[in-house]
């Protein structure tokens, strides 16, 4: 049984909301977050990339910056917190399609036990990062992403909320999301949702572990300090967004190699011929269609290679990352550790395969790999099993907007 939970939420005054709120902070490079507060000085990337606001991003300074361009956010009434708690719809339509879900908190009590299950491990320097954030600024400041197994009952209240509530926010942002956002304001309909989520056995972290991590590790702390503890304390619960997981687009999370591992081209098709059917594509770029399928780019020239091995019992060992890990990065270049090899670069689906060829025809890496996309029934079988996927597994799309609503601790 999944908890929900309304907040009181900090939200923008209504008409700014376009321009103010922001990507996650974790998909943009430093240069990208200095340029576009340059252009727009009142971006929320001012709170969650406040590295890029000062002239020395590496020092503790970056989390004084953080909660002094907050304050500020609120005390020129760019900001403004609800009168009560409240349950939101969120809606983001790209490229035709629709992921709608409720945007609340959840039970870190419920994220600690498994009840809101992992598939990812965490870094802990950014989980230290992002602790340090959260504990400066006493607020969480961008959603987690969560899924759950869809039904029609969770749907059918979704749609009947909307239809009888005013939207509160409704934008395109910059890669031509639609954002809207509604209200639950009926004490009717929050307590239909609290009893949808009553019926939800888990919940599932599809994005941001380090947010989820990170609010964990706040939460001992604000406890440990606080002589009033009530279960009722907001720092007992992170900011989310859960949506149907039937709803959802995972992108292929693509790899570009710097070299050959001392390989010959000729020697290293040949090494791959162990495990793998190989041919020469017939189209500019290949893109896999199927599972157990890759695109290779190498010399110029993209391949199609089919995996020989059989279908493995161990849902991890079945990913086609992990396949890749195995049979070619591992055993063939030498890539041991992929999360801290510089050898490896990781590049999102979203850039799409051109991306993969300008790595290797003007940067000199030697050879990149398009992925066939993971599936969520996928990541459910590996997080069901408490297994962990290898890094950059996914590639969600389109992304949660930081900064439509913020959560404070205290």
């Amino acid at each position: 049984m999944a908890t929900i939970r309304p907040f009181k939420a900090v939200r923008p005054i209504k008409g700014i909301e376009q321009c103010f709120s922001c990507p996650p902070y974790d998909v943009l490079e430093e240069e990208e977050v200095r340029e576009i507060i340059r252009r727009n000085p009142n971006t929320f990337l001012k709170v969650t990339r406040s590295d890029a606001d000062i002239s020395d991003p590496s020092s503790e300074d970056v989390y004084e910056k953080a909660k002094e361009n907050f304050e500020d956010f609120i005390s020129r009434g760019c900001l403004i917190e609800e009168e009560k708690p409240f349950i939101y719809i969120y809606r983001e339509t790209w490229k035709g399609a629709s992921q709608t879900g409720f945007f609340a908190t959840f039970s870190i009590t419920e994220y600690d036990d498994g009840i809101i299950k992992k598939h990812e491990l965490t870094r802990k320097d950014k989980e230290e990062d992002r602790t340090n954030h959260i504990i400066n600024l006493k607020a969480q400041t961008g959603p987690v992403f969560l899924s759950f197994k869809s039904f029609s009952k969770a749907k059918e209240l979704i749609n009947k909320i909307i239809k009888s509530t005013e939207v509160l926010y409704s934008f395109y942002d910059e890669n031509n999301v639609k954002h809207e956002l509604w209200k639950v304001q009926s004490e009717h309909d929050i307590e239909q949702i609290k009893q949808v989520f009553e019926s939800i056995d888990y919940l599932y972290i599809v994005d941001g572990h380090h947010r989820a991590a990170s609010s964990s590790r706040v939460q001992k702390i604000l406890k440990e300090q606080d002589t009033h503890y009530t279960e009722d304390k907001p720092y007992n619960y992170f900011m989310a967004v859960a949506f149907p997981h039937d709803e959802l687009r995972i992108l292929p999370y693509n790899r570009v190699v710097k070299d050959l591992n001392n390989l010959t081209k000729e020697e290293f098709l040949e090494k791959l011929k162990e495990h793998f059917e190989v041919e020469q594509a017939q189209s500019s770029t290949y893109s896999p269609e199927n599972m157990h399928c890759f695109g290779m780019y190498l010399d110029k020239q993209w391949y199609k290679l089919r995996f020989k091995g059989e279908e493995s019992q161990d849902p991890v060992k079945n990913l086609d990352v992990q396949i890749l890990q195995d049979y070619i990065l591992d055993s063939i270049l030498s890539i041991k550790d992929p999360r801290s090899d510089s050898r490896i670069h990781f590049i999102g689906g979203i850039r799409g395969l051109k991306e993969l060829e300008k790595w290797v025809d003007e940067k000199g890496w030697k050879v990149a790999f398009s992925m066939y996309p993971t599936q969520m029934d996928q990541l459910f079988q590996v997080a069901d099993s408490n297994k962990i996927m290898p890094p950059k597994s996914t590639w969600f799309e389109p992304k949660l907007r930081s900064g439509l609503l913020i959560n404070k601790l205290i």
